[in-house]
């Protein structure tokens, strides 16, 4: 019965050693990066939203006395709005790829596609991205749906408090997908 026992015991410790080596690691140059594009893609939603539009928050029941309690709050970080902007924001994927620094080497997924509008004086130079076809757009997607799912209700929590670095906050505290501090400033 003892031999029985510590076998069961050896074979439960080989078994989850097995399990935690099997899973795959992420990686933290994709993660981390798709965190810090899904910020910087819902800042330049909400930044085109009127500031002035609201929508109607709260219960639509009748009080006692026949008024209606409900709250007026602004609609562009409203969780509405923000779910909306959740549902379509890695489609934007496609207009980032892997940018290289000359100068640091360091690696990380930036845009290479202005904004309708937008300066392209304010890009990085072409020649430091890579760009590798469909299948690196389509890892980043896969990464920012996954970080979507994941992290979904802080998503929404942190943006419609407008808590002050949401980058910083999202993709390194809460998340901890750019555990450095190189990760954690950098505009993308």
């Amino acid at each position: 019965m003892i031999n029985m026992a510590s076998w069961i015991i050896h074979v439960t410790m080989v078994l989850s050693v097995f399990i935690r080596s099997c899973q795959g690691k992420r990686d933290e140059i994709l993660y981390c990066s798709a965190c810090k594009a899904i910020v910087d893609e819902l800042n330049y939603s909400i930044s085109q939203v009127d500031p002035k539009k609201t929508i109607n928050i709260g219960s639509f029941r009748l009080n006692p006395d026949g008024t209606l309690k409900d709250k007026k709050v602004p609609f562009a970080r409203s969780e509405t709005h923000l779910s909306e902007l959740l549902d379509g924001v890695c489609s934007s994927m496609t207009d980032y790829a892997l940018h290289v620094d000359p100068d640091t080497q360091i690696r990380q997924y930036m845009r290479f596609a202005p904004r309708t509008g937008q300066n392209t004086g304010d890009f990085p130079d072409f020649k430091n991205f890579q760009f590798d076809g469909p299948e690196a757009s389509n890892t980043l997607k896969f990464a920012c749906e996954t970080v979507v799912e994941e992290l979904e209700d802080d998503i929404i929590s942190l943006f419609s408090r407008e808590t002050e670095d949401v980058k910083l906050e999202l993709c390194s505290r809460i998340s901890d997908y750019c555990k450095d501090g190189r990760h954690s400033n950098e505009e993308l």
